[in-house]
């Protein structure tokens, strides 16, 4: 099923006072206040769920964001805009009827330009009829007429409910026939492993049946090979990789192309099995392996195979406990990866492979909600603060946080943590680190790596690509 609590975003933008926060109280059934607890940080509380549309969407007001951020920092009501169209489906732009066009409003309008047909045109404040005839002046914005509401009074509300309603149509429909292919198809999961750690022995050990090459010779399994396979009324695709060996290694084109090809295989798969022979231990390849996984950001299981061959004569406890300390040391940089211990010629313990993935999968169905992760980073940063950058003599300032699914996932939705920051240089990679510490102590994701996208609300400084060093802006002639 595709995640139920993905939903597109409906962003509020506009100037000071023009009523967003009305406006994004009214469309959220309820009063929410929109508060921060300190200059600079991240705003609580910005993000509703909108319970009266159709489509069901979340509410995003940007009123609060980057209020007291440093002199250096964009006009915080164009890093509004900003952070609106680098996220919101849909963006109301809201001017105030009774004022007219101000020159904030037509900065925001061209900062808003390129975001084309997502942009409604919000004249806010007009409590009377009588106020609509002397709005035409707001054409010259480029977002048509625009339609006149009362966020106070309600008036107009349903006919922005169906504006909104009418924006999001695509994303219903999408979501729709994502639900019907998600009831047909189950998930894309690739088998990977270097040579001879037992991967096609643990896809025969799933179908119950020879349908893949087994042998002692390593690299038999040749290319990458979907076989479909039904499991609880699902119909998943088992992606058979070719053993991945150095390319140093590597003794014909033909075996060049044949671990390209399971690279694509783990950049196409939902879930990865990184099947590792346990008995022999971890190795260099197996480390690059998993690396490649991290670094895809795909979700993963680590398949302890073999197990039959570790310590034999050691009871189960004692062997799945030191089995794990050293997988865990040796792939450290899969820490959210569960792992299962198996024996896939013994067919053992193979039932823990798909029960582990059903956890997963039900894990992927309950993401973090934005106004959740901000308070989440919010906590973090007051109890350590960010340290100050050697280089640039600066701290890290966040000033808002949101998440983004992967559309590439149906079945197992995958979220990217959008971290809007003062300069994105500021984060040390031990300090985005904690940030993931924290946030999976608050929200445990088994299975599910924690991305980040780090964006900077102002332009860092240009890199000179001829010289390869850092080079100011030059300034304007007067």
């Amino acid at each position: 099923m595709p995640n139920p609590s993905h939903k597109p975003s409906v962003a509020l933008v506009g100037r000071p006072n023009v009523g967003k926060s009305a406006l994004f109280n009214r469309l959220a059934a309820r009063q929410i206040s929109i508060v921060h607890d300190q200059p600079g940080v991240t705003r609580d509380r910005i993000a509703a769920p909108c319970p009266l549309t159709t489509t069901p969407c979340e509410l995003v007001d940007t009123g609060g964001i980057g209020a007291d951020a440093d002199i250096e920092f964009t006009d915080p009501v164009t890093a509004g805009a900003h952070i609106a169209m680098e996220t919101a489906e849909v963006i109301l732009f809201l001017v105030d009827a009774r004022e007219g066009v101000t020159p904030v409003d037509q900065a925001i309008a061209e900062h808003l330009r390129s975001a084309g047909d997502r942009v409604c045109l919000i004249l806010n404040k007009a409590d009377v009829e009588e106020i609509d005839s002397g709005t035409g002046e707001f054409a010259s914005l480029g977002f048509g007429a625009g339609l006149a509401v009362s966020a106070a009074h309600g008036r107009n509300t349903q006919l922005l409910l169906d504006l909104i309603d009418e924006r999001l149509k695509p994303f219903a429909e999408k979501a729709r026939e994502e639900e019907e292919e998600a009831s047909k198809d189950g998930l894309k999961v690739a088998v990977v492993g270097k040579p001879n750690a037992g991967k096609s022995s643990l896809i025969n050990a799933i179908l119950e049946n020879e349908r893949t090459i087994v042998s002692d010779v390593a690299g038999t399994t040749r290319d990458s090979v979907d076989i479909p396979y039904e499991h609880m009324g699902e119909l998943h695709t088992l992606i058979d990789t070719a053993g991945l060996r150095p390319r140093s290694r590597m003794d014909s084109s033909v075996e060049v192309f044949s671990a390209m090809r399971a690279e694509r295989s783990i950049r196409r798969s939902d879930i990865c099995l990184l099947v590792v022979d346990v008995a022999a231990g971890v190795s260099a390849q197996d480390r690059k392996i998993a690396r490649q996984i991290a670094k895809e950001g795909k979700p993963c299981l680590i398949v302890a195979n073999k197990f039959d061959l570790y310590h034999p004569g050691a009871s189960r406890s004692a062997r799945v406990k030191e089995a794990e300390e050293h997988i865990r040391n040796e792939l450290f940089f899969l820490h959210y990866a569960p792992f299962s211990c198996i024996s896939a010629k013994e067919v053992t313990s193979i039932g823990l492979v798909f029960d582990t993935i059903r956890k997963i999968r039900k894990e992927a169905q309950e993401p973090l909600g934005t106004g959740r992760l901000n308070r989440i980073l919010a906590d973090a940063m007051i109890k350590v603060p960010p340290p100050q950058h050697k280089k640039h003599k600066k701290r890290l300032k966040l000033l808002y946080a949101t998440s983004a699914v992967n559309k590439g996932y149906t079945t197992l939705p995958v979220p990217t943590y959008i971290l809007f920051v003062n300069d994105k240089r500021l984060l040390h990679e031990h300090y985005q680190h904690y940030l993931e510490k924290n946030i999976r102590t608050a929200h445990p994701s088994l299975g599910l790596p924690v991305n980040f996208s780090v964006r900077s609300r102002r332009d860092p400084e240009r890199r000179n690509p001829t010289r390869g060093h850092i080079q100011p802006k030059k300034r304007k002639k007067q």
